[in-house]
């Protein structure tokens, strides 16, 4: 009957230890995704600055009335 106890308890200990590892893990990727999504979007806003402060020296967009999303299907055929 001890032996029954104590392999009981170290199948709980185990458990314990198993979903405290899947719980850390699961923090990291988390963490990691959510910096991978922030960089992205930094990255995107630079290139999107970036395109619009091209399209304003060229003169393209600044004496337009139409949207940017309506100047970018204009210039770009989409």
């Amino acid at each position: 009957m001890n032996s029954d106890k104590a392999r009981k308890w170290a199948e709980a200990c185990f458990k314990k230890e198993e979903r405290d590892r899947d719980g850390a893990k699961a923090v990291l990727e988390y963490r990691a995704e959510g910096h991978a999504v922030r960089e992205n979007s930094a990255r995107l806003k630079v290139l999107r600055l970036h395109e619009e402060a091209a399209e304003k020296n060229q003169g393209v967009a600044a004496d337009s009335d139409q949207p940017l999303v309506a100047r970018k299907r204009a210039n770009h055929g989409c």
